[in-house]
């Protein structure tokens, strides 16, 4: 009886020290994960994983961020026609995009503000904010400061670092394949603004008006000049006094190219063409176009290609 009894209060300290082992190492797990900083979003490759960005140019980025990868997953949140979000209200479809996903990449700078009830109520959303670093131009008024920062090239390398940077972290198992498409997306975005600042920094003649605040950083980036805002706020036609005021400029400036985006009318900038003699030209703040990893580049292209027929 007492040799039975031994043995039963022998089974029962090996007990408690197999469970004080696992609670040791769980602990210990614990202090690791929090002392890493962003916690990993999983760590099983067999696990597919669905990155959502808040509209087109945060798509394109993150589509090359994460080429090639056959467990990663790129989903506009909005439609690529959506362009610009400004005043954008968040639509069913695009509840069930970030429902699905594991990680949201925003532009930020204040683009996504209407987004911040919406992730606040998701705590497991992992969120990169690909502005970070990025030095903010006011925008006009009281309209703070001005969020179109991806239309400057040199802009869109740094959120184009955060995304990479924020992978890596939060998906160690793509980690290397996350640093290699990062460093190699990053070297076609230096080539194309050499090529652009090559062309254009001979210009003599760098005054222009563009359609509405998207082009502060593409400005600053070339050293144009802008003289007049056509529409402050896509779809929003200018009074007539606005019209008449940057009639005037145009004329008293002897500017010679008013710029249009192709996403929107150019019934204003027509008109002002035909009070001045200027001549209308399209530039594209990149924010519809093509689902494909080129397209950045390529419309970047064609604003070249613009911009040299315009300023010659």
């Amino acid at each position: 009886m007492h040799s039975r009894s031994l043995k039963v209060l022998c089974l029962i300290i090996l007990s408690l020290l197999i469970l004080s082992g696992c609670g040791t190492n769980k602990e210990s797990q614990a202090t690791v994960s929090q002392a890493s900083g962003a916690s990993p979003v999983t760590n099983n490759t067999e696990k597919p994983i669905t990155i959502a960005a808040s509209f087109y140019p945060m798509y394109i980025f993150a589509l090359n961020v994460a080429k090639d990868m056959p467990n990663v997953k790129v989903i506009d949140m909005t439609k690529p026609t959506t362009g610009c979000l400004h005043d954008y209200v968040v639509t069913p479809d695009d509840m069930k995009n970030l429902e699905g996903a594991q990680v949201f990449i925003t532009n930020g700078a204040g683009m996504e503000s209407f987004m911040d009830k919406v992730t606040s109520q998701m705590p497991n959303l992992k969120i990169i904010d690909s502005s970070k670093g990025i030095q903010l131009i006011k925008g006009a008024g009281d309209e703070g400061d001005n969020p179109h920062v991806w239309v400057s090239i040199s802009n869109a390398i740094i959120q184009v670092g955060n995304i990479g940077d924020q992978l890596f972290l939060l998906d160690p198992a793509n980690a290397t394949k996350y640093k290699e498409n990062t460093n190699a997306y990053i070297k076609k975005l230096e080539a194309e603004r050499d090529k652009m600042h090559q062309a254009l920094d001979g210009v003599k003649n760098r005054d222009i008006v563009t359609f509405h605040e998207a082009f502060p950083y593409f400005a600053k980036e070339f050293n144009l000049n802008i003289v007049g805002v056509i529409e402050r706020e896509p779809g929003s036609e200018p009074s007539a006094k606005e019209l008449a005021a940057t009639i005037d400029k145009v004329n008293s400036l002897k500017v010679k190219a008013l710029f249009a985006e192709p996403q929107y009318s150019t019934k204003a900038a027509e008109t002002i063409a035909k009070e001045t003699g200027a001549k209308v030209y399209s530039l594209d703040p990149v924010v519809t176009g093509p689902m494909d990893a080129d397209a950045y580049i390529n419309i970047m292209d064609s604003n070249l290609k613009s911009l040299q027929e315009a300023l010659k």
